[in-house]
């Protein structure tokens, strides 16, 4: 039984409907529901192996439902069109390890449809956003595992789309980093930005408008992070998640 919903839009940003992802005999994803309003920052809070990912390759429209539909700025997904108009960071890093890092955003600029004068003050802002600008010229076999995380992200900026999906965005970065990608993230929320992102770490989904909780496939509470603490009767986030993916009702 899930916590109270947002009430629905008439035009939100994801419409995630009845929707159930299988691997052979496994359900991965199991009868999800949910929505995502324009300019907000929407959390999946689950362990790993709950589905977070799987669902957001379902949004993106990597992968297919098995049952169910995935709508994305009012668009049926997948489509290939729509990669245009989101951003995405996923858990695996997907860059080119031989080429620089302005390589790297150069190619992909040109897939968005940057250039010229543009593409470079894109890549100036991206970069500095995630503290790289000093290592643009340096080759990404060169880069620690943390500084491709971040070269991931400033590619999913790049384009600044209008919805920005990031996996585990802040996995392997800095403590202090962390702390201005969020308050980047925030400057883009307050510019209009939707944001979907998923997390295992509990300060980060207090930062978000609302969170869907997720385990073993099953979306089993969706509000803000305190009407979740309210109605779990938890003091914390950690107890409220536990307390909707233990089976536990309060």
């Amino acid at each position: 039984m899930s916590s109270s919903i947002h009430s629905a839009s008439p035009n939100p940003v994801i419409d995630v409907r009845s929707v159930t992802r299988r691997f052979g005999s496994k359900t991965v994803l199991d009868d999800i529901s949910l929505q995502v309003e324009r300019g907000e920052v929407f959390g999946l809070l689950g362990p790993s192996g709950s589905g977070k990912t799987t669902l957001i390759k379902l949004i993106t429209g990597i992968d297919k439902a098995d049952g169910g539909s995935v709508h994305m700025l009012g668009e049926q997904m997948p489509k290939l069109a729509m990669l245009q108009r989101f951003g995405y960071m996923a858990q695996s890093d997907a860059l080119y390890n031989e080429l620089t890092a302005k390589q790297n955003l150069t190619f992909f600029g040109s897939l968005f449809g940057l250039k010229g004068s543009q593409l470079s003050k894109r890549i100036e802002t991206a970069m500095s956003i995630v503290n790289l600008q000093d290592d643009l010229n340096k080759t990404v076999a060169a880069y620690s595992g943390g500084m491709k995380r971040r070269l991931s992200l400033a590619l999913s900026l790049l384009h600044e789309p209008e919805l920005l999906i990031l996996d585990e965005p802040t996995v392997g970065i800095d403590p202090v980093l962390r702390q201005s990608i969020w308050q980047e993230l925030s400057d883009m929320r307050r510019r209009g930005t939707t944001i979907v992102l998923t997390t295992h770490v509990m300060d980060e989904a207090d930062k978000c408008d609302r969170l869907g909780l997720i385990r073993d496939g099953k979306l089993t509470a969706i509000g803000t992070p305190e009407a979740i603490k309210a109605s779990s009767g938890s003091a914390t986030l950690e107890e409220a998640f536990i307390v909707y993916g233990g089976g536990v009702r309060a």
